[in-house]
This record gives C-alpha cells, structure tokens and sequence, in this order.
C-alpha cells in the first residue's frame, strides 16, 4: 500500500484517542486522513464493537471515501465498509466503517441520541464549517458528556485553527491536537494578464488549452462554479483532442469514477470545488481557476441555505 504522511501519525492519533474522548487532526490536503485514519481507529479497537462513523459533507466525496478504503482494505464495498447518501446506500448488518453525509448524520442523533451502535465518529473537511456540521459538533460533545463517555470524536482538517475547538471540547485534559506534517512540491502560479469580462466557460476553455500547450505531460484540472459552466466549457473543448470529463455531484459512481481514476492518456477534467479538498486527483499538473465558485450560505432572514 502507497506510504502517505499521516501513516507517521496514526499510532500517536490512536494513543491520544485511547486517554481522551477527542482528538483534533490537522493536516495538509492530500495527506492520506480521510481514508487512512478511520481504518486506523477500527484496528486499534477504539470503535468497540460499535462503528466508526464518518462525517463527508459532500456526496461524490463519501462515494469515493468509501470505495477507496474498501479497495485498501480489500474488502468489496457494502460489507465492512460501506456509505450512506441521500437516495443511495451500500452497507448492511456486517459494516464497521460507514461514511455518510452531516443531514443524515443528524438524522441519526434524532432517532438515537446515544448512538448505540457507533464507537467512533469522524467529523472531516471540518473547516468547510456549515450550520449542520457545528450542530453535529455541538450535539455530539453534548452526547460525550452526559450519555456516552466511552464515545470517542475525531475532528480533522486541512486549514483548521485547532485551538478553539480543543478548548471547546474540553481542553488538552479532554482534547488532543495532533498535527501531521505535509510534503510541498514547486508551484507556480500564472495569471490573467488583464480583467477578463467574458464568461467564465470562454476564459477557463482558454487557459485549459493554454496548460496544454506550456504544461508537457500530466493531467488538467479545471474548477467551474456549477454544472451550467462546466458543459458550456466542455463543449468549446469539444475539438481539443484529448478526453474531457465532468466532475460534479449529479453524475453517477461510474461516471464519477472515470473522472478520478488514474490514467495513462493525458485528460482534462472540469470540476466544481468538490475537487478542492474533499477529494485528490492523480496526476494533475496543472489546474485552471475561474475564481468563481457557488457555495451554500445560511440566510438567518429566511431560515434556510441557499447557493451564491
């Protein structure tokens, strides 16, 4: 198995999780904690005999996080690991390891307050911060403290100040941090040289051929705000000559998975921000930003989530 960063962390995650009911995770982007520590915390037996729970804000991105644990682990998806979206399901009796996303994580707190089947829970992409997910915090600390001690939490992220929130969950007594260190590689960045008014389908179909061109070999990742922008982009690049493919929360696993699986042939993928830390691409050299994205945002005058 693909040695990663956070495999140097893993026993000290586990030991601090063994003392305390939390432990906060920080660590870069790509670094392997997603898929590496809940596997982790089940074979260090912190989950009892109860699951490790992990939180996915995103759809495509608790997919993906399951299939590729199950291929690590080399069980087949649906059995010891396994994910529950809205309208889709693949787990049963035999799961220890189920990723789900935050609605019906707190769908769950509802029926059971106590989480009787869960060991451990995994809030991840914590720094994306959304109403649900800091009320899945809140509920969740409260659970520890007056009906499931035993119940451990693992709060990780990539950007996270980790301070307020071990302070929050108690303090270093209650809360470990742990930090995994990162691996950096050369960037470099290039910018339009003017204010670009066109549309954001002309100018990123324009510096995607513009990688091609500068960048020699690797793969092309291109962000899109939504799913208008991103077929309005492929279809300038309809004569590109290489194959383009769409990465978004509406398509299917399969087409989802031709999107994100390693390749030998140089492709073009157009995502929107999912592709921004919930999960990693090999092989891209080179991305391309519109600078736009739409993102959800709570409007306290409705009461509810909307898209900007």
């Amino acid at each position: 198995m693909l040695a990663l960063p956070i495999d140097s962390v893993l026993p000290e995650v586990c030991a601090a999780l063994s003392s305390r009911s939390a432990v906060v995770l920080t660590a870069p982007a790509g670094s392997g904690k997603t898929t590496r520590v809940p596997p982790a915390l089940l074979d260090a037996g912190l989950a009892g005999d109860g699951k490790v729970v992990v939180l996915q804000p995103r759809r495509v991105a608790a997919r993906l996080v399951a299939r590729r644990i199950a291929q690590e682990r080399g069980v087949r998806l649906g059995e010891e690991v396994g994910y529950q979206v809205r309208f889709d399901r693949r787990s049963g009796p035999s799961t220890r390891i189920e990723v789900v996303t935050e609605g019906l994580l707190l769908r769950r707190l509802q029926v059971d307050p106590e989480l009787s089947e869960v060991g451990v829970v995994v809030l991840d992409e914590f720094h994306e911060r959304s109403l649900h997910t800091d009320l899945a915090l809140a509920l969740l600390h409260e659970v520890i403290e007056v009906l499931r001690p035993d119940l451990r939490l693992v709060v990780m992220s990539a950007t996270l100040d980790a301070e307020p929130v071990v302070a929050w969950l108690g303090g270093p007594s209650r809360c470990a941090h742990v930090h995994a260190p990162g691996r950096t590689f050369p960037l470099e960045l290039r910018h339009a040289p003017r204010r670009d008014e066109r549309r954001s389908p002309v100018r990123v179909a324009q510096g995607v051929r513009a990688a091609l061109d500068t960048v020699p070999d690797g793969h092309v990742l291109a962000f899109l705000p939504g799913l208008g922008e991103i077929r309005a982009t492929a279809e300038r690049l309809d004569t590109l000559g290489v194959p383009v493919l769409p990465l978004h929360g509406r398509l299917s696993a399969a087409e989802q998975d031709r999107a994100l699986a390693p390749s030998a042939v140089r492709k073009v993928v157009l995502a929107t921000n999912i592709a921004e830390t919930s999960v990693t691409l090999p092989g891209v050299r080179a991305v391309v930003d519109s600078g736009e994205e739409r993102a959800p945002r709570f409007v306290p005058a409705w009461q509810s989530t909307r898209l900007v």
